[in-house]
């Protein structure tokens, strides 16, 4: 799945984060992220962020003026949805973690519907700001922060592989 865009936004009535990811082909998908989903996911996606590091800079294979813009409104002009328009209210998440040093999220909703979002180490990092960004500007008051992985190990009982 070739990501285009990705959106991380509060509904403030909902008191949830939606995750949007758009795709080349012009699929969209949703996600509702609770707080207390990523109060746990979080330490997860930090230890792996924080292993990857700052990504390097990639030389982009296209033009300067098709390089990622965060200024470039969502667009779901012509979108299909595989999952359909309601959300996906994610109550659990598979990490896994690849050889490449990419990570595949599978986010599922009961023993419903499942999505699973490839990212690698851009992504990842991209993904992370948008998520702090987001919870800031819901006013959660969680500790988002990159921690060391031993501090994190302490933390999460929860196995990396598998949350609920």
């Amino acid at each position: 799945m070739q990501i285009r865009q990705l959106q991380v936004a509060c509904d403030q009535l909902q008191d949830r984060l939606l995750l949007r990811i758009a795709t080349q082909r012009d699929e969209e998908y949703r996600i509702w992220l609770t707080r207390r989903f990523l109060r746990e996911l979080w330490p997860h996606l930090a230890q792996i962020a924080g292993k990857q590091g700052e990504p390097a800079p990639v030389a982009s294979e296209k033009p300067a003026d098709e390089a990622a813009n965060f200024e470039q409104p969502f667009s779901d002009e012509n979108a299909t949805y595989p999952l359909g328009t309601t959300p996906l209210l994610s109550s659990e998440v598979k990490v896994d973690t690849l050889s490449d040093g990419s990570i595949n999220l599978t986010f599922r909703e009961g023993r419903e519907r499942s999505f699973q979002l490839g990212l690698n180490a851009e992504l990842l990092q991209t993904l992370c700001a948008m998520l702090r960004a987001a919870a800031e500007h819901a006013q959660w008051n969680l500790a988002l922060d990159y921690t060391p992985a031993t501090t994190i190990a302490a933390v999460s009982k929860r196995p990396l592989s598998r949350l609920h």
